[in-house]
């Protein structure tokens, strides 16, 4: 199983400004539509830290990690 299919991403896009940090740290994961809003790919090979990486890179932290079997929060970490 791909580390992708063992994590829930979310991306608020309203809020996206489409600086492409993202997309440079974990390009088989993340990439821009013609709004140059970020979006999550189907079938990314990226590893789990490169998710993370890209999900930190955000400037404004609107990338979201969730581990889908325990439900943790792995990015932005819980306060």
């Amino acid at each position: 199983m791909a580390d992708i299919d063992k994590l829930r991403i979310t991306i608020d896009c309203d809020e996206c400004i489409g600086d492409g940090l993202c997309v440079d740290a974990a390009p088989e994961t993340f990439a821009l539509n013609e709004d140059s809003k970020a979006y999550v790919l189907e079938g990314s090979t990226d590893s789990r830290e490169y998710i993370l990486d890209a999900a930190e890179q955000c400037p404004l932290d609107i990338i979201a990690v969730v581990d889908k079997e325990t439900g943790k929060k792995l990015y932005p970490p819980q306060d």
